[in-house]
């Protein structure tokens, strides 16, 4: 399909009707009307002076693969039917305004300068806006709902609230600009000549302007593709906040009666927990979004796309690829959707069980979230085929790869793509991931991990807790249940304070080599003190011997002889050669360097 445009101009009288008997609608996935007093006033007097307030873009619908669930702009009556001629893409915020200050018949639901929910009548004061000494904004006021103006003591200081009175008071009711106005100008009867005057300036000043206004519009035919009509939009919202996928497939799939939002949120009615209460109830998974699971669930759609297409005789090369871009996404059938979510989901629980067998217990150290979008879809495939010895020594070498090569820092879709099928296929019995290929690890990478922005910081740290490195005071190894309870962290093993003061170079004693998990009690008896003294202290106040101490370092990979002499550079040289082994064991390679 192609996508075409149509530069055109439609009168502002003709815009507003075809708003109020739904003729003109929004895609449900546009945000709501945000606009305040003072961009309405704005806005009326710019079209009072014939100024342009910017092009409106629509969409035409009829198009069968580009469904959206519609609703009226806001203060518009909900239509008897769904259908639209059109679809407002840009322009939401202007067009709302004018229809609801001019075509609604009922106040403006608005905000003040403070930001406090106000209801306004909008009116024009015929002098002031007929004088060119005059600010034309000035001549545009909202009252209140009764159509009073109150002074801070609440004393009434002007009353519009019969047609006398805005006479008397020569104000304008903008309601009636498209209406038939001619009753109110009769309730003057006997004009004198400067009203007449007034009146007949007021006409040509405000009014004919008005009526005679035409809007830009630009409209996209409904051979436009879906994928063509989310990007334009984004360009064009003059919002400023890009949609999400999310969003867009809400208002996709509600056009079918299915609320994508209830199914990822849970049922507020109910009370129904959804997709994300399930998954965020494991604590590793707490920074799943909405866009990983659907990034997980269009790799198994369009797996299942291109085996379908090579199944009908396709070469590998001639099928669709498996990818979950954001055009992917969108592209998105809601019964594809329902067939693969529910396997998703468990994909993403196996993913939590998984990551626990590594010792990673909670999201804030997991080295990378977006490694769980093909990890997931995999497991979601393999099922209980995953909890093999076989399977998941396979994939522990694929996840610790990710995490110590770094690969999952940047272009993350494209290798979502490749790293979901060439998982399945490496189960099989065939080569082995690009990941697991192409990862290397440089051993002075090493020295410059210090803080849990790196993935590889936190591989470091959940390396340690994997392989049963024991607590300082308690002896106990990580496991999920003690993590919580002993609130087990990442600590200095040399103390910031004492490396400070013997003028260890920063660089060095904060690296991930001086660092170890550690539970919060034992770094707060720690100190800042010497390792000698401070393992004096634990033995001591343990009642621990200097043997089982010795166990305990070296489940660490401490040099024990250099800590008890507060040797930081025989340490940290030993350890560093240690850890650097275990990074290339879990790697299954060697380490450059």
């Amino acid at each position: 399909m192609t996508t075409s445009f149509t530069p055109d101009k439609k009168a502002l009288q003709e815009m507003l009707r075809a708003v109020a008997v739904g003729k003109i609608q929004l895609p449900d996935f546009q945000r709501g009307w945000v606009w305040n007093d003072e961009h309405i006033r704005s806005l009326l007097a710019s079209v009072s002076q014939s100024y342009p307030i910017g092009a409106v873009m629509m969409l035409e619908t009829g198009n069968p693969d580009v469904k959206f669930k519609l609703r009226p702009l806001e203060g518009a009556p909900n239509p008897a039917s769904q259908s639209a001629d059109h679809l407002l893409l840009d322009g939401q915020q202007r067009i709302t305004s004018l229809y609801q200050a001019i075509a609604s018949g009922k106040p403006v639901e608005t905000r003040d300068a403070r930001d406090k929910d106000i209801k306004r009548w909008y009116y024009v004061d015929m002098v002031k806006a007929c004088d060119p000494n005059v600010d034309r904004e000035e001549a545009f006021i909202g009252v209140p709902e009764d159509r009073k103006l109150r002074n801070f003591r609440g004393d009434v200081i002007s009353d519009y609230s019969t047609g006398d009175k805005e006479r008397e008071a020569g104000m304008f009711p903008l309601g009636l600009l498209f209406d038939d106005y001619e009753d109110w100008v009769d309730g003057y009867r006997d004009l004198s000549s400067v009203q007449k005057e007034t009146w007949k300036a007021f006409k040509k000043a405000v009014v004919e302007p008005f009526r005679a206004y035409h809007v830009p519009v630009i409209t996209m035919d409904k051979g436009t593709p879906k994928e063509a009509v989310c990007q334009v939009f984004e360009k064009v919202n003059t919002g400023g906040v890009s949609l999400t996928v999310f969003e867009l497939l809400t208002a996709t799939f509600a056009a079918e009666d299915y609320h994508l939002r209830d199914a990822w949120f849970g049922e507020s009615k109910g009370n129904t927990p959804g997709i994300q209460a399930r998954l965020h109830h494991w604590p590793v998974l707490e920074s799943v979004e909405s866009s990983d699971f659907l990034q997980s669930v269009t790799l198994l759609v369009t797996r299942a796309r291109r085996l379908a297409q090579m199944a009908e005789g396709k070469t590998p090369s001639e099928a669709s690829a498996v990818s979950c871009k954001r055009k992917d996404l969108l592209k998105l059938s809601l019964e594809e959707y329902r067939e693969h979510a529910a396997a998703v989901e468990q994909g993403y629980v196996r993913a939590a069980r998984f990551l626990r067998r590594q010792n990673i217990f909670m999201a804030r150290d997991l080295p990378y979230r977006t490694q769980l979008v093909p990890l997931a879809a995999a497991l979601a495939v393999l099922g209980d085929k995953a909890d093999s010895v076989a399977v998941q020594d396979k994939l522990a070498q694929w996840y610790w790869c990710g995490v110590f090569g770094e690969l999952y820092a940047s272009a993350t879709e494209t290798r979502f793509g490749k790293d979901f099928p060439e998982l399945l296929t490496w189960m099989e019995g065939h080569s082995e991931p690009d990941t697991v290929r192409e990862a290397t690890f440089n051993a002075e990478r090493l020295d410059d991990l210090r803080t849990r922005n790196s993935a590889a910081y936190k591989g470091v740290y959940a390396l340690l807790m994997r392989d049963k490195a024991e607590d300082f005071r308690t002896g106990q190894a990580a496991t999920d249940t003690s993590y919580f309870e002993q609130n087990i962290d990442v600590h200095h093993i040399f103390p910031q304070k004492w490396c400070e003061t013997a003028g260890i170079d920063r660089k060095k004693y904060d690296s991930i080599i001086n660092k170890t998990p550690l539970a919060a009690k034992t770094n707060r008896m720690i100190g800042g003190v010497a390792p000698s003294s401070y393992l004096t202290k634990l033995q001591r106040e343990g009642g621990v011997d200097i043997d089982r101490m010795d166990e305990i370092l070296a489940t660490h990979v401490i040099n024990v002889e250099a800590m008890r002499n507060d040797d930081f550079g025989s340490f940290y040289a030993d350890r560093r050669t240690a850890l650097l082994e275990r990074i290339g064991s879990v790697m299954g390679k060697r380490v450059r360097g």
